[in-house]
């Protein structure tokens, strides 16, 4: 007999399927080339995280891809960089598809991927896939922020090193989700600048876990994790930037103190540039001379950066090449970077 009381999904609206990740998979299938690009780029930042190979690791891209054409020639700009500083940088493309959002707004290509709150979802699984296949075509390793503890599946086998975000650096999923991630994964501290959630994080993402999950074929599995050694802090600023000489050795004084890897990455975007895109060169900057001057804990950079400087609102007339998320900086301030952390590394060499 029904009951007279409805208890279950009161507030849900609407459903759809999802498509599964093996049908996803199928159409945009990992090469051998690819899989020997993403094995490789893999341990050579496991390499670089545990202080084995003294180049420093560098996550740059757009703050998030909403057009294939705009990402696909940054990508190409990008290749050309990499192959160039090879010597001194790890150099991967930063391909974010999930945009956490502190109220609500746009979440991504994956969540909608026509930009006009259709939420087709499948296809933005496909687009994203499809995206970062071509991008590790040309030879060029991807990394991405883990935001939905779902989306893994679909995508995580192109996935080179990955980020868990400020915002859920607490979430007990997300740090399940990194223990069972087969990439490197750095953990951001807090938006408020605190280095707790993200060395708590790094610890948790350290040991096994069980935990629930989706499969290729679409069901749902417990999942039992051996732990990620690969784990890392990634400083953002916060209520103040955490870039200063100062700060970095505190830092590493904290993750000494709970006995998790020292290597550490900073984000010159978000906090520590103030949310003015153009701080990013100056964090860069003021980096490149403590790297010149022998601090071996930093091995890691982060840049937000595009065909465009700054940023747009969506609208139907996008700018080319330009962020719709955060602002980013250009091209050619971004070529600048690379090239000058590349002479920090080789000066600390001596």
């Amino acid at each position: 007999m029904e009951s007279i009381y409805h208890t279950d999904n009161t507030r849900i609206v609407e459903k759809f399927d999802l498509i599964t990740p093996n049908n996803v998979i199928s159409k945009y299938p990992l090469t051998d080339e690819i899989s020997k690009l993403v094995y490789g780029t893999r341990n050579e930042a496991s390499q670089i995280l545990h202080g084995k190979d003294d180049r420093v690791l560098v996550v740059c891209g757009p703050c998030s891809i909403h057009d294939p054409q705009s990402a696909m020639e940054y990508a190409r700009l990008l290749k050309g960089a990499r192959d160039s500083l090879s010597a001194d940088l790890l150099i991967i493309m930063r391909v974010y598809f999930e945009k956490p959002r502190t109220t609500v707004g746009w979440k991504g290509l994956i969540n909608d991927p026509d930009i006009n709150e259709s939420y087709d979802a499948n296809k933005g699984l496909m687009l994203a896939r499809k995206i970062l296949r071509d991008i590790t075509a040309l030879g060029l390793p991807i990394g991405t922020e883990f935001l939905d503890p779902i989306s893994p599946q679909y995508v995580a086998d192109l996935v080179s090193w990955g980020a868990i975000g400020a915002r859920t650096a607490e979430s007990q999923s997300h740090r399940e989700l990194a223990s069972g991630l087969s990439c490197p994964i750095g953990i951001k501290n807090g938006t408020t600048g605190a280095l707790k959630p993200a060395i708590d994080g790094i610890q948790a993402a350290n040991h096994p876990h069980v935990f629930f999950s989706n499969t290729k074929d679409g069901r749902v599995s417990i999942y039992k994790t051996s732990g990620n050694s690969d784990a890392h802090i990634i400083l953002r600023g916060g209520k103040e930037p955490n870039f200063s000489s100062d700060s970095i050795q505190q830092t590493l004084t904290a993750l000494t103190e709970a006995d998790v890897n020292d290597s550490i990455m900073v984000d010159a975007s978000h906090g520590n540039s103030q949310k003015q895109f153009k701080k990013q060169i100056d964090v860069v900057e003021n980096l490149a001379v403590q790297i010149a001057e022998g601090n071996n804990s930093l091995r890691g950079l982060m840049l937000e950066s595009h065909l465009v400087e700054g940023n747009q609102s969506i609208t139907d007339n996008l700018v080319y090449g330009q962020s719709i998320t955060d602002a980013c900086m250009n091209w050619d301030d971004t070529l600048n970077c690379l090239k000058l952390f590349s002479e920090a590394v080789q000066k600390r060499r001596g």
